[in-house]
């Protein structure tokens, strides 16, 4: 459109020139039919309207050519505004390319923080259940170490009872022995020993409490 201006310029450049060879040709036509006299009155008047037809046609070229003038004027302007405008759609069009880029890579790091969120919930659930587990072993732990305790105590009873019943019989046994030698030193009293009832021989070895606790042992 710039272009078309420019020619409709030219053109109306050579209107003008054209108007204005035609005033002079009409002036000089005047000029002539003066000289003429009577003879050239009725040319004078044609040469006049010529020249004024030529007149406002050069006005009206002018005219023309100032409304082109501004018409390329304000192409140009527009020619750079559109322009301007282009840049500033290009610009655009990257910073919104920039943006979507931008809400992908955010998008893709809320996945990325999701995932790990999840990750460390599950990883939260599994110590937690390994705590609750553990605490069930310490539980349990407790209650055998109180049930070893418990058997070590009694096991501890047991032995007490087997010292004591060994104790008795290592008494006995050593008694048994005294009156053996004591019978063999004295021979004249078997008799009344047998007779008499013995201290030592009314004494048993019995199944004493401590006894029976040795045989359930």
């Amino acid at each position: 459109m710039n272009e078309s201006s420019k020619k409709i310029v030219d053109i109306i450049s050579v209107i003008d020139g054209i108007a204005f060879q035609t005033n002079i040709l009409a002036l000089n036509a005047a000029v002539e039919a003066a000289r003429a006299g009577e003879q050239g009155r009725g040319f004078a008047v044609v040469a006049t309207e010529v020249r004024t037809l030529a007149q406002r046609s050069a006005a009206a070229a002018r005219e023309i050519k100032s409304l082109i003038g501004d018409s390329v004027n304000k192409v140009e302007n527009g020619t750079q505004l559109v322009d301007q405008a282009g840049k500033t759609m290009n610009e655009i069009v990257m910073s919104v390319k920039r943006v979507t880029d931008i809400m992908a890579e955010i998008s893709a790091a809320s996945q990325e923080q999701s995932a790990g969120i999840e990750q460390v919930n599950l990883a939260i659930s599994q110590m937690d259940e390994i705590t609750q587990q553990n605490a069930a072993l310490v539980e349990q732990a407790a209650a055998a170490s109180e049930s070893m305790h418990e058997q070590a105590a009694q096991l501890a009873q047991a032995v007490e009872v087997f010292k004591l019943h060994h104790a008795e019989q290592v008494g006995n046994h050593q008694s048994e022995r005294k009156v053996e030698r004591r019978g063999a030193n004295r021979p004249t009293n078997i008799e009344r020993l047998s007779k008499a009832p013995s201290k030592k021989e009314t004494v048993p070895v019995t199944k004493t409490g401590t006894d029976g606790d040795w045989e359930e042992f």
